[in-house]
C-alpha cells in the first residue's frame, strides 16, 4: 500500500458513516520530507516541523507563540492527551476558533489531521491516533 492510499482511505475517510471528513491530512517525515498529503494540505516550512518535533522532546516549546502550519494557520492553544500506555507518543491537539489539529508522532513520521465543524476534536484524535497506533506497531 502507497504512503497516499493511507492518506486517502485512512485519514481522509469517512468518519463513523456520518459523511464527515478531516479538512487535510498528510503524513510527514521527522525530517520535514512529506511521505503523503491530502491536496489542502497547508504548504508548510521546514523551521515548523523542526519546532513540532521539539515540543514532542520539550512540552510546552510551542506554548508561547503556538504552532504555525504554513501561511494559512496558526494554531494558538495546547492540550496533551494522557494515554494509557506509556509506551506510546502522546498526541498534541491545537485548536483556533471551530477547528483543529491532531498531530501523532510515530518513530519515523508526524501523523497531521486537520478539522473543522461539523468535526469534533475527538473524531479528528481517533482517525489520527488509530493510523498513528498502526504504524507504530510496524515498527514505522
Amino acid at each position: 500500500m502507497s504512503w497516499q492510499t493511507y492518506v486517502d482511505e485512512h485519514l481522509m475517510c469517512d468518519i463513523d458513516g456520518q459523511g464527515q471528513h478531516l479538512t487535510a491530512a498528510a503524513i510527514v517525515g521527522h525530517d520535514g520530507s512529506v511521505w503523503a498529503q491530502s491536496s489542502s494540505f497547508p504548504q508548510f516550512k521546514p523551521q515548523e516541523i523542526t519546532d513540532i518535533m521539539k515540543d514532542f522532546e520539550e512540552p510546552g516549546h510551542l506554548a508561547p507563540t503556538g504552532l504555525h502550519l504554513g501561511a494559512q494557520s496558526t494554531w494558538l492553544s495546547r492540550e496533551r492527551l494522557e494515554l494509557l500506555s506509556v509506551e506510546r507518543s502522546l498526541p498534541v491537539i491545537f485548536w483556533q476558533g471551530s477547528g483543529g489539529i491532531t498531530i501523532k508522532k510515530t518513530g519515523q513520521a508526524l501523523v497531521f489531521g486537520i478539522y473543522e465543524e461539523p468535526v469534533t476534536p475527538g473524531q479528528c484524535n481517533m482517525v489520527v491516533e488509530r493510523l498513528g497506533d498502526y504504524l507504530v506497531d510496524q515498527g514505522l
